[in-house]
């Protein structure tokens, strides 16, 4: 008896759905598995991990506003990963959209009010579209790889971020620390509920309605998905893919780039060698995790955001490393990627043939 992938006729409906809740189940048996190994109580750690962030408001406010960059950048990927385009240097998107949102309160720092706020943030978003286009070009005019070309892009903007904020944009009265003058009160976002709940999720929200609304009832969205699922039917169709590829990049990297802003001129209230702990590939997670839709995603970005908050909590209560939440992530991705297959194969039982002496003669 032996194990094979059979290929379906039609691709599973039912593992579809099926696919991130099983992904989600086996990463946290895995996850007790190797609390049990390491002599760590499974349930406390799960407790911590999963539950605990959810007892306390303010924990609930920190979970929403980690919340929001991962969901924003998210929603961009989404648009590339469903024309087949493999953008996966939204990290450095982020970095860039950081980087020129903050020119104006670095460079004129008495400048502050809403109008302020809304130039920063605009700017944030073409920085984030313009350093997205760089791979689109290349992919567009050379046919260079966009998965090589976006991840060594990230490299790019993270060092450039550290160089400025260590550099030409630190606070000379920081007492040497690397990073830029504090924004004043005039150029951060403002807080609209709780204690830490900023406009930004407002912004998170109206992304993931247009996007939906984009995707499901548009003309664009249509070909984003044809383009997609068969490149040569959209050609016979007359959409253009290199305009496709254009147009997805754009859209993912003007959404990192509003995430990268929202967290300089939010939660940070300042530009750091640091703006983001990897929101840009825990994004890519999201997107797959939540199929690809806007309202998928929204979930699923709760639920990897409440992860970096477990993660926090558990290395001070148990002592776990902060590389645990990153090891969670990684599982819920290869799970993820695992469980896709069974969409379009099945597993099938192959009893082998018994041999007897005379056919072995």
């Amino acid at each position: 008896m032996r194990i094979v992938l059979e290929r379906r006729l039609t691709p599973s409906r039912n593992m579809q759905y099926l696919s991130p809740l099983l992904a989600i189940v086996l990463s946290l048996v895995t996850f007790f598995i190797i609390f049990v190994l390491s002599g760590i109580d499974p349930l406390k750690a799960l407790y911590i991990y999963f539950v605990e962030p959810l007892t306390a408001v303010w924990s609930i406010e920190d979970l929403l506003v980690k919340a929001v960059p991962i969901i924003l950048i998210a929603i961009g990927l989404a648009f590339c990963y469903q024309s087949a385009v493999w953008n996966i240097g939204a990290e450095g998107q982020l970095a860039a959209g950081a980087l020129a949102g903050s020119i104006i309160p670095v460079m004129f720092p008495s400048l502050q009010g809403p109008a302020v706020i809304t130039a920063m943030i605009l700017m944030g978003i073409a920085g984030g579209m313009a350093y997205a286009a760089i791979p689109a070009i290349l992919k567009i005019r050379f046919n260079a790889n966009e998965t090589l070309t976006t991840l060594m892009l990230v490299y790019v903007a993270n060092l450039f971020l550290d160089y400025m904020a260590r550099g030409p944009w630190r606070d000379p009265a920081g007492f040497n620390f690397p990073n830029s003058r504090p924004f004043s009160e005039g150029q951060i976002l403002p807080v609209i509920a709780g204690d830490s709940v900023r406009l930004s999720i407002v912004f998170m929200l109206v992304a993931v309605v247009v996007a939906w609304f984009l995707t499901t009832k548009t003309m664009t969205g249509f070909k984003i998905r044809v383009l997609g699922l068969s490149p040569r039917a959209g050609s016979f169709g007359g959409f253009s893919r290199d305009k496709m590829v254009m147009l997805t990049f754009l859209i993912s990297g003007g959404l990192a780039g509003l995430a990268g802003i929202c967290e300089v001129a939010g939660p940070i209230g300042q530009l750091r060698t640091t703006v983001s702990p990897g929101y840009g590939f825990t994004a890519i997670i999201v997107a797959f995790l939540g199929r690809l839709h806007p309202f998928g995603i929204l979930i699923a970005g709760l639920l990897l955001a409440l992860s970096y908050m477990g993660g926090e909590g558990a290395q001070v209560a148990i002592g776990l490393s902060d590389q645990t939440t990153q090891v969670f992530q990684g599982m819920l991705l290869f799970y993820v990627l695992a469980c896709d297959s069974f969409i379009y194969y099945r597993l099938k039982f192959v009893r082998e043939p018994v041999l007897d002496a005379a056919t072995v003669r």
